[in-house]
């Protein structure tokens, strides 16, 4: 009698060996960040967005344009400025006139409006039009007058800052931060890395790459990302460590309640568990373990602690913090059953 989860492990092996084909074709153009690239690749089939910080010339744009193409996605890149406007991201309505005289407003879709949207330097504009990327990021639709339009499926925000300039910026407010599943940190590469970047990209031709997946392809594969199963003893674990960034909570570490202002909220534990499961299902597997929901810890919690000004007089890092977390919060005790 044949299993019925029979065609759940075939979609898993074939879903595996789509990510390993597409980490092997964006290897063509990025040279190195594995953990960056699997950290974007997640957040895509875990229908998250995703926050790259890293100073300017390390491929960030380059990375979300060659993913889109792996993906057979439309992309559309938003450079912001400081007189960026709303509207300039979500779409207006414009009145026309037919060849009959008779004039009606019709709305005129913005940059918005595509599968991946790479939001270019986000803190350089101002708050008000950094709000117009909420709803969409949220909802996947965009309100203009009284009418709401849907985005197109899937969709997904890719945000970039450039940490060493911040003179004349608008630091994303904690609000909108938190709508960011990952902060991605992408640092200079190795010495030999940085000469097969320079080898590459100085004989005036670029590699090409192949298509893998279809919009439908990624939206299977978020269900896929769905079923992946986390035990009871993993949503406890889970859980342990984003309370365990609080200073408030009575068991908090002493270096959390020393450093840390306030902390992350529920939305980190959903994110690490979804994470955790498209990194799972990624490498094939349908049950997620303590070490992903690890793996996961630091994009996740990052971006979510607000470090108080001892914290910053002695030059502790959010990732400083985190890594301490993950070290000094235990893994459940399983019960045991003979």
């Amino acid at each position: 009698m044949p299993d019925a989860n029979d065609n759940l492990f075939e979609h898993l092996e074939h879903f595996r060996a789509d990510v390993t084909r597409m980490k092997a074709e964006i290897a063509k153009v990025i040279v190195g960040q594995d953990s960056v690239i699997e950290h974007l690749l997640a957040v895509f089939f875990a229908r998250g967005h995703g926050l790259m910080v890293g100073v300017p010339g390390l491929a960030k744009t380059l990375l979300v344009s060659t993913s889109s193409k792996l993906m057979d996605l439309s992309f559309k890149r938003i450079q912001f400025t400081p007189d960026l406007m709303p509207s300039d991201i979500t779409g207006t309505q414009v009145l026309e006139e037919d060849e009959n005289g008779h004039r009606e407003f019709r709305f005129q879709p913005g940059p918005i409006f595509a599968n991946i949207v790479l939001a270019d330097e986000i803190n350089r504009t101002p708050p008000k039009t950094q709000a117009a990327l909420l709803e969409s990021m949220q909802e996947r639709q965009v309100t203009v007058g009284k009418e709401s339009y849907h985005l197109p499926r899937p969709f997904f925000v890719i945000a970039t800052q450039n940490p060493i300039e911040q003179e004349g910026t608008y630091p994303l407010p904690e609000a909108q931060l938190d709508r960011f599943m990952f902060m991605l940190e992408i640092d200079y590469p190795s010495e030999s890395e940085e000469e097969k970047v320079l080898m590459r990209t100085t004989v005036g031709t670029m590699p090409t790459v192949n298509r893998i997946m279809s919009a439908e392809d990624i939206i299977s594969g978020q269900a896929l990302v769905d079923r992946v199963v986390a035990t009871d003893s993993v949503i406890k674990y889970a859980t342990r460590l984003v309370r365990a960034t609080r200073p408030t909570i009575k068991d908090s570490p002493a270096f959390v309640k020393e450093f840390v202002e306030w902390g992350a909220g529920p939305r980190a534990g959903q994110f690490l568990i979804l994470g955790a499961k498209a990194m799972a299902a990624m490498e094939g597997r349908l049950a997620l373990t303590y070490s992903d929901i690890r793996k996961m810890s630091l994009p996740v919690l990052r971006h979510r602690l607000g470090l108080n000004f001892q914290a910053q007089a002695e030059g502790v890092k959010p990732n400083d913090l985190v890594r301490k977390l993950i070290e000094a919060i235990p893994e459940p005790d399983v019960v045991k059953y003979e």
